[in-house]
């Protein structure tokens, strides 16, 4: 494709995600196909010869458009927000049209510098002190990955470069609540720490991690000969967006010499409203936090941040130096490989820089606020309706609720519960996720796309109330 090329067909598919976007409430919110259904339409081998690029774009409308979940609908509450404004997808489209790979600051100094310039913007936003220091990983998954393996080697004096795990007389524990996102558990395993040693703690009836409960376990762990070595608090859980108390969370960690890492991956973006900090306080006792840019702030997948108060331990942990890679610059300059999994990384910057300067940090604290506001009055109807239920404090933008007729309870109630939640997200009128809270399943109502207003939300509960009485 020449340049000439690319700007005709670059004109017509602008023209078509701006069209997208501004007919976005005409699609019906969940992907009315079929298991299959789109694969059957597809090719099972690779056009051998060029095909017409015409021939492709009208590929986006007859087979691909008819298998999309409608994320950026102002009538999609399931989740959570997922949000893609338009000046991030250029920003996104600048960062691939580039082609820069920044391998190290000399493969792309403005790689490197522009992400240390948003990412410090970014702790400005959320109220952090300087001595955190940012990067831009791919998903909260990776940062709390990064994270564990950086308190595995805190707690071993840096065994990687000995024996391993395998190498250590007391196994390692890591302690996470009941109601940690599940990535926690995952990034545990995958650091070698085992599941025998990923300790749940309780949560009391907030859904918070219980800090009492958390400091008996780490003494029962020690007594029993193994070695606590980090905890993962969360601001804002997956299924009700609890929030952990983090300063009764790093007395405990710092009296055990714990690791504690923050993940504040959705609920760290309403760090830029000064009144929710109380959220986090204690967070400047962390070691580590990661919040998802990428989520309620409004920044296109993927861009998640993770900030640190010890880089050069990160690293120490991280740092990899080929002799292809070195530079006489070395000494001055941050090489972002040496801060994360992955050798290479995209101009993810270019797309938190776009959002940031394009919003307006005001403008983003307004549209926050809008959410919460939206969220609350949903939950006011709710707790005023006959047979309706909230589950959980609505201490932000998601809102936990069943429909309990009289009489019906158990299994029937969980089959109740799912059928009507079923019947909105098939009939297109909106998307909603089910979950399980208490062994009960409950529907969770997440506001917080970029174009929902209070109308999308009035519209939802008139529309959950005729789902909730039957099928007709």
């Amino acid at each position: 494709m020449t340049p000439e090329e690319f700007r005709r067909f670059g004109h017509q598919l602008v023209d078509w995600v701006a069209d997208y976007r501004a007919g976005l409430e005409a699609h019906p919110v969940q992907a009315p196909v079929a298991p299959g259904e789109i694969r059957a339409q597809l090719p099972a081998s690779p056009p051998d010869q060029p095909e017409d690029m015409q021939a492709v774009l009208a590929d986006l409308d007859r087979i691909v458009m008819p298998g999309i979940t409608h994320w950026q609908s102002p009538r999609f509450f399931g989740y959570f927000p997922a949000n893609a404004p338009l000046a991030g997808v250029l920003g996104d489209l600048v960062s691939t049209g580039l082609g820069v790979i920044g391998l190290s600051w000399q493969s792309g100094p403005a790689v490197t510098e522009l992400e240390e310039v948003v990412t410090d913007w970014v702790r400005q936003m959320v109220g952090l002190s300087p001595a955190w220091s940012g990067v831009i990983q791919d998903t909260a998954s990776t940062s709390t990955l990064v994270a564990l393996l950086c308190a595995r080697e805190r707690s071993t004096g840096y065994a990687m470069a000995r024996g391993g795990l395998q190498a250590e007389a007391a196994p390692l524990v890591v302690y996470v609540c009941a109601q940690s996102h599940s990535s926690v558990d995952k990034a545990a395993l995958l650091a070698g720490f085992g599941r025998d040693q990923v300790r749940l703690v309780p949560f009391d009836d907030a859904y918070a991690m219980r800090a009492d409960a958390l400091a008996a376990m780490v003494e029962e762990d020690l007594a029993r000969g193994w070695r606590p070595c980090a905890v993962v608090a969360t601001t804002g859980t997956t299924a009700t967006t609890a929030v952990d108390p983090v300063g009764a969370i790093a007395a405990v960690a710092r009296r055990h010499g714990l690791w504690l890492h923050v993940d504040a991956a959705m609920a760290g973006s309403a760090m830029i409203l000064p009144e929710c900090r109380w959220m986090w306080d204690g967070i400047e006792a962390a070691d580590s936090l990661v919040l998802n840019a990428h989520k309620w702030l409004g920044v296109p997948f993927d861009c998640s941040l993770y900030f640190v108060r010890d880089p050069q331990h990160l690293m120490r942990v991280m740092s990899t130096n080929p002799s292809f890679l070195q530079s006489s610059v070395d000494g001055q300059v941050k090489n972002l490989r040496d801060w994360g999994i992955p050798l290479g990384r995209r101009f993810r910057a270019l797309k938190l820089w776009f959002v940031i300067r394009e919003q307006g940090v005001e403008a983003l604290r307004a549209r926050l606020r809008r959410d919460m506001a939206n969220a609350r009055w949903l939950a006011e109807q709710v707790a005023a309706a006959p047979g309706w239920r909230v589950l959980a404090p609505v201490a932000l933008q998601t809102v936990c609720l069943r429909h309990e007729p009289p009489g019906l309870e158990g299994a029937a109630l969980d089959a109740h519960t799912t059928g009507w939640a079923e019947r909105i997200n098939r009939s297109g009128a909106a998307y909603l996720t089910p979950a399980v809270l208490d062994g009960r399943w409950m529907v969770r109502v997440s506001v917080g796309a970029e174009t929902t207003e209070h109308a999308h939300v009035a519209a939802l509960w008139d529309a959950m109330r005729r789902a909730a009485e039957g099928p007709g």
